[in-house]
């Protein structure tokens, strides 16, 4: 079997067996074929640990970001993207029989922990208020401000729902997340409230939840808002709050959960609402929100 012949059944594997997204899948493959280009390996069985040494070494002689004038080298967490997809593309080879090094070889560069960008309270609730909902396009743009912050939704769940998928009878409905794991979300009052204003002002057809508007709309192949909309919405109603910082749509996730954990939340429960799969992820929130040590510092410091 040739090193192509391998890869394509790894990615249907990861397709069909696994339930992977479209964009894992691609992630993945771009990954691999750039260890394919590198390397010019023909066979599973050329893949060596000397090889993949001298892979890490070039990976991290890799073109970066820009900083200033200077160009940083790639990012350990990136080239760790890559080793991760190596590894996986081994197991699978083990898996099937096929002959290869083993997966086990290959351990991940280590890297800091992960810088979390926040915004405080105040900025929140002006990023909140800022649409106009004078039009049917502001109380969209409410309402998706607002479901963002009442579910720590990721952007591409909020894009991907329905009106259907939502009943505003109750505070809760059920989100198929990565992995394609469903987990459950729950509505704040002002959610429901902006959601419910919105829909009630739209005067399209369109079963997706929230939907284009103006020049976008009319060239679109379909009504169904964007990722990259939402991005750019968020991003024009930080400017307009004043708020000088980034702010994404995963910056309002990352207030969805600090805000809970603040408030007394248990990390299982915030693990579970976010829909992470593994409790390590949750844990990068626990050293901003933990209000006990600031307390213990305060007490028991001797320079008062």
């Amino acid at each position: 079997m040739s090193i192509q012949e391998a890869i394509r059944e790894f990615l249907q594997y990861l397709e069909i067996e696994k339930g992977r997204s479209a964009k894992t899948i691609d992630n993945y493959g771009h990954y691999l074929e750039r260890f394919v280009v590198y390397s010019k390996i023909k066979a599973p069985a050329d893949i060596t640990e000397v090889l993949i040494r001298e892979y890490r070494v070039w990976l991290n002689r890799q073109p970066g970001t820009k900083v200033g004038r200077n160009i940083e080298t790639m990012k350990r967490r990136t080239q760790n993207y890559y080793l991760i997809a190596l590894r996986a593309f081994l197991k699978f080879l083990r898996k099937r029989g096929i002959e290869s090094v083993s997966p086990e070889r290959i351990e991940l560069a280590k890297v800091g922990e992960r810088h979390l960008d926040l915004i405080t309270e105040a900025e929140l609730n002006r990023l909140l208020d800022a649409p106009d909902v004078k039009s049917t396009q502001g109380m969209r743009d409410r309402a998706i401000l607002e479901l963002l912050f009442s579910t720590g939704l990721r952007v591409s769940e909020l894009c991907a729902l329905s009106i259907d998928d939502v009943d505003l009878s109750r505070d809760e409905f059920s989100v198929r997340g990565k992995g394609d794991k469903v987990r459950v979300v729950f509505l704040t009052e002002a959610a429901k409230r902006c959601i419910k204003e919105y829909l009630a002002s739209r005067k399209d057809m369109d079963d997706a939840m929230f939907v284009q508007y103006g020049k976008n709309a009319k060239n679109a192949k379909e009504l169904r808002l964007t990722v990259r909309a939402v991005q750019r919405l968020v991003k024009f109603y930080a400017a307009k709050a004043g708020i000088t910082r980034k702010v994404t749509p995963h910056v309002i996730r990352h207030s969805f959960a600090t805000d809970l954990l603040g408030n007394g939340a248990d990390l299982r429960s915030v693990q579970a609402l976010l829909g992470h799969a593994n409790i390590a992820t949750t844990q990068i929130y626990t050293h901003v929100t933990d209000s006990h040590l600031r307390e213990v510092h305060k007490k028991f410091h001797s320079r008062k």
